[in-house]
């Protein structure tokens, strides 16, 4: 991975100022790449203020997302029809706070204990669903939310073309100590067609990205005050 990190950090340094700028605006509270985790959270009454109703294949008729996310997401699913004739299904889009915490709880009773919940549940107010931007998908015949559709025709298709829509396979195998979370193959995030285009690339988790698009933007400015103190 090592290989990897260093060609992205150069590619995005070549960028300059101002597309680094605007990586690094997107990257924060609203932004298509803000990091959202057990250390980073956001507030139980934070809503993104843009939602829709997903104009796709879904389990029930009142699942949103962001606008610019829902509109990408239609689009991969009318992609996955026409090219394979894949009909994916959306099964949980936005969720509040309250929602969050309900099924978080539920998942520590079913567990046994908050370490093991942590494991495949997010805690309130460290969801990807509370940002609008990510989706669990399902499949026209089978709804359930495991590993197996990593292995169907439809989640391989989805794991190798979602980021032609914007979408990330947020949590992979080999990225649990990294991320916190177990493999979801089902579970994407948006983050934007070029940003989902160079993880997809570089085969790297968001944290990776997200730390080196603030790590070129330091190295810029520590270029940028040596010019001025010469």
């Amino acid at each position: 991975m090592l290989p990897n990190i260093i060609a992205l950090l150069l590619t995005i340094l070549s960028l300059g100022t101002q597309s680094l700028d605007a990586y690094a605006y997107e990257a924060m509270p609203g932004g298509n790449l803000f990091l959202i985790n057990r250390t980073y959270k956001v507030d139980r009454l934070y809503v993104p203020d843009d939602l829709v109703v997903v104009d796709v294949e879904k389990t029930n008729p009142e699942i949103t997302m962001r606008k610019e996310a829902a509109t990408q997401l239609k689009a991969m699913f009318e992609t996955a029809k026409t090219e394979k004739g894949y009909i994916l299904v959306a099964v949980s889009g936005f969720r509040s706070y309250g929602t969050q915490s309900a099924i978080y709880k539920r998942k520590v009773e079913v567990t046994g204990s908050k370490q093991k919940a942590n494991l495949y549940v997010a805690p309130p107010g460290c969801s990807e669903h509370q940002l609008g931007l990510a989706m669990d998908l399902g499949r026209k015949d089978t709804m359930g939310l495991n590993e197996s559709f990593g292995e169907s025709p439809e989640g391989q298709w989805v794991a190798q073309n979602a980021h032609r829509f914007g979408f990330i396979i947020r949590y992979q195998k080999e990225w649990t100590e990294i991320t916190g979370y177990a493999y979801e193959p089902w579970h994407v995030r948006y983050v934007g067609v070029e940003h989902a285009s160079r993880i997809y690339m570089m085969n790297i988790p968001l944290e990776h990205y997200i730390d080196l698009i603030f790590e070129a933007q330091r190295q810029n400015l520590l270029q940028q005050s040596m010019v001025v103190n010469q």
